[in-house]
């Protein structure tokens, strides 16, 4: 018979969390290749079949930590905006930054190729969040509308994300807020059928 983890479950969550902060910690020391699930699970202290009960592989639990801070970095940045408008996209562009800065600190050894393991889930993670902004309303405006909006959301959040890869990859000539102020001009052409 197998056993449902409940995730809402107290032990579920620090179990969890116990594991994401040993695998945090471990990749400060070591490239990601060479990080195992032993060594998570010695890290927190917990056995093997423990990390097997909440994640699949240390695939897995990196994916997870890296859409948690995330999606953290860009609450963050999006807190009190309601409607998609250029000060929404910019707060959601210096979010992207932060997230490339963070990762490149988290795992200073194997940034690059970090950077672009996970690149599909985050770049459809920002199209989701800006496509969250937009009213329903505007997509049933004409027959092309839906075809419009998507078309720029996926351009945007792509644009986004490389733009922020880069930025980040050659050492953050600018400080983030520079960057943003620069590029958005770029942005906003890209993102006219998106705005109210």
């Amino acid at each position: 018979m197998t056993i449902k983890k409940n995730d809402a479950d107290p032990r579920v969550v620090r179990t969890r969390r116990l594991l994401q902060d040993a695998f945090a910690s471990l990749t400060q020391e070591k490239d990601f290749e060479s990080i195992t699930v032993k060594d998570i699970a010695e890290r927190a202290t917990v056995n093997r079949a423990t990390f097997y009960a909440h994640f699949v592989d240390k695939f897995e639990i990196l994916e997870a930590k890296l859409m948690e801070s995330f999606m953290t970095i860009i609450n963050r940045r999006i807190d009190g905006h309601e409607v998609l408008t250029e000060d929404t996209i910019q707060s959601i562009f210096l979010g992207v930054c932060d997230f490339h800065e963070g990762l490149s600190t988290m795992c200073k050894r194997r940034y690059t190729s970090l950077g672009s393991v996970f690149e599909i889930q985050i770049k459809e993670r920002i199209q989701s969040i800006l496509l969250s902004f937009i009213n329903k309303d505007k997509m049933r405006s004409s027959p092309n509308a839906h075809f419009l909006v998507n078309t720029s959301s996926v351009m945007l959040s792509w644009g986004m994300y490389g733009a922020a890869y880069v930025w980040n990859n050659e050492g953050r000539q600018l400080s983030a807020e520079s960057f943003v102020k620069q590029t958005m001009p770029l942005m906003m052409n890209g993102a006219k059928e998106l705005l109210e």
